[in-house]
């Protein structure tokens, strides 16, 4: 075989660089309208598929969807109600992403706006930027006629003054509960007593729920991806964030890359839990990434699973203090959903597995996690 001259080798080159590269996840099967969500977006995916069916954009879809659990105040993880940060200060985050467009959008630490969403979305369509945060992201709601109000319900309220009683210095002391000049607590009183008191009108059940939110910081979200039968796609995720957190601290879900990405020629990811440690290791770009190499949605997010937990050595005694899940959709509408852990300790003592939320043109319905541990 005679040896390739210079022009030749330049024309293979050339010739090889206008092809592109086969891949798994460009021939798969035909699109069709699929809706997931985090375990708390039932109805979020339910209103976004009607939506879907009725010919909506993917991004008002998935939009329309969230903004149920922000509105809602018994989500304590989301938008209105959501547990504040260390100052009793309820600061939101929130980011959008349209396939057909390839924009996005988010905010961050966004104060007073029960819709941090919709506010994402302003960004991505009304500005020349990506990102707003704090006080500059509240201005441009309000400006765009969004009205500023107090997001701290009584409950989340209560919470966050439970959690700050709990707070003792070394000696045992604490500012913000009884004085030292206060009747000493009568023998076998619950340490409940005193907020009894101070919220008279609270149920048992409810100062239960406080204490335990108090020792067990919510870290919940809510993330939506959506999928149409024309192939486009568009997701969203949305948070109150850490509760008790440092005011400014930003997790992932703003975090384009993170908490949040779609790239309809491959598919989508979201991510919910401690932000921290998905802001390591890009996780919902790296789902995309992985997913766009061949890898299906399951193996994607177990294997940025695996990355998380090499990043503490895959130390369970160190992993065990916290948790993540991944929610995947591939182009063609296969999907999964992984978490670090099975499932998730309630107040009783048990656990409940990890789920996430899938509608596929039907009712809306839970679907088990795969799982990276088992907890025992």
């Amino acid at each position: 075989m005679m040896p390739l001259n210079r022009r030749q080798l330049l024309a293979g080159t050339a010739m090889a660089a206008a092809t592109p590269l086969a891949s798994p996840a460009q021939s798969t099967g035909a699109p069709k309208n699929i809706i997931i969500a985090s375990a708390n977006g039932l109805e979020c995916c339910a209103k976004a598929m009607q939506m879907v069916k009725a010919g909506r954009d993917t991004l008002d879809a998935v939009v329309a969807g969230v903004n149920i659990v922000e509105l809602d105040p018994k989500d304590n993880s989301v938008g209105y109600g959501g547990l504040p940060n260390e100052e009793g200060v309820v600061e939101l985050d929130a980011s959008v992403m349209h396939g057909p467009t390839r924009r996005a959008g988010s905010v961050a630490a966004i104060r007073g706006i029960k819709t941090p969403s919709n506010i994402a979305k302003l960004v991505m369509e009304q500005t020349d930027h990506v990102m707003l945060v704090g006080e500059g992201a509240t201005r441009f709601a309000k400006a765009m006629g969004y009205k500023e109000e107090d997001l701290l319900t009584e409950e989340s309220r209560l919470a966050w003054l439970v959690w700050k009683r709990m707070l003792k210095n070394p000696s045992g002391h604490s500012n913000w509960s009884d004085g030292l000049d206060a009747p000493p607590a009568k023998p076998g009183a619950k340490p409940s007593a005193a907020l009894q008191r101070l919220f008279p009108n609270a149920s048992a059940d409810t100062l239960a729920w406080a204490e335990w939110m108090a020792l067990h910081p919510t870290t919940g979200t809510i993330n939506c991806l959506a999928l149409n039968s024309k192939g486009e796609m568009s997701g969203c995720t949305t948070t109150s964030g850490l509760a008790w957190k440092i005011p400014g601290r930003v997790g992932d879900s703003p975090v384009i890359g993170a908490g949040l990405y779609v790239d309809q020629e491959v598919g989508g990811a979201g991510s919910t839990g401690r932000g921290e440690e998905n802001i390591r290791v890009a996780g919902a770009h790296s789902i995309v990434e992985l997913m766009r190499a061949g890898r299906s949605p399951q193996e994607a997010v177990m294997e940025v699973m695996k990355r998380i937990a090499r990043n503490y050595d895959n130390d369970l005694a160190r992993l065990a203090k916290f948790d993540i899940n991944f929610y995947a959709l591939r182009k063609d509408g296969v999907f999964a959903g992984g978490s670090l852990w099975s499932g998730t300790q309630r107040r009783d003592g048990s656990f409940t597995s990890q789920q996430f939320a899938v509608n596929d043109g039907g009712a809306s319905r839970l679907e088990n996690c795969v799982h990276l541990y088992e907890r025992k």
